[in-house]
């Protein structure tokens, strides 16, 4: 367990094993502990890497507002750069790999390849994707008042209704995270979901991203997730897309023995 400085925050990450390195970006509103079944797999071979994103977990939050998706890059390039990782391999997972795509478009020579599962493109598809971030945006008020987790609840009881049950995954394991870890700030709170929802804002040079990419998706996962996955899939120029099945958003949770498989026989074929 450790702190490093990055930009101008002090970013808690843990770092096991030896070996090539993997760097794992977390979604919002959980932290580093999302990847815990894939760190105790993959640790044997691999170097790896999870940290808190600013304003999550440990790392906590800072005075800058906005946060922004750009912003998160830059403090995940300070991390690599203070870790001294040699071309890992990045594997964000939702908001994570929002972060990701954009670090791999900038600096695609220094990555070995590129995880990117349950996430989605700058590119607002149709009107269903500009309700579901307005839903998001309006959060923000009742959190607020009653908090993130109980206004979660009410979300994922929304969108199991409107889309069906396994949309959200075992939304459980979820809940058990958050009451092991540091709660987030209101205000830190509102400024991911700022981030997140001015996503559509970025410009990803897709054609940049050289590196071999896996493109993860739960089966169950929300209708727009499972519209960007084989979009992600045309657009990269060196992408294999894949369901993993039984799982929902948080598909290394959902189904973590067959989200592992599907990274290590991937990480088996990349030249580090």
């Amino acid at each position: 367990m450790s702190v490093i400085r990055t930009n101008d925050i002090e970013t808690y990450y843990e770092r096991r094993g030896d070996g090539p390195p993997i760097v794992f970006i977390h979604g919002a509103i959980v932290d580093h502990s999302q990847w815990t079944p894939q760190l105790e797999t993959l640790s044997d071979e691999y170097t790896t890497v999870a940290y808190d994103v600013r304003g999550h977990g440990r790392t906590g939050g800072s005075t800058t507002d906005p946060y922004s998706i750009e912003l998160f890059v830059e403090d995940l390039e300070a991390l690599i750069t203070a870790l001294d990782l040699d071309h890992p391999v990045l594997c964000g997972l939702s908001m994570g790999g929002c972060i990701a795509q954009v670090y791999a478009a900038r600096h695609s020579e220094q990555l070995a390849g590129l995880v990117l599962a349950d996430t989605f493109t700058p590119e607002v598809l149709d009107w269903r994707e500009r309700l579901q971030f307005l839903m998001l945006k309006a959060t923000i008020p009742p959190v607020r008042l009653v908090g993130y987790e109980r206004v979660e609840k009410v979300m994922v009881w929304f969108q199991e209704r409107l889309q069906g049950e396994g949309v959200s995954g075992d939304y459980e394991k979820i809940e058990q995270l958050r009451a092991e870890g540091p709660k987030m700030a209101t205000d830190e709170f509102a400024k991911v979901i700022h981030a997140l929802t001015s996503f559509h804002e970025t410009d990803i040079d897709f054609s940049a991203i050289a590196v071999p990419t896996l493109v993860l998706y739960g089966e169950h996962d929300a209708g727009f997730i499972r519209r960007h996955a084989p979009k992600l899939g045309a657009d990269l120029p060196n992408a294999t897309v894949r369901a993993v099945p039984d799982s929902g958003h948080t598909s290394n949770l959902d189904n973590p023995e067959c989200f592992t498989i599907a990274l290590q026989n991937f990480l088996a074929e990349i030249s580090f």
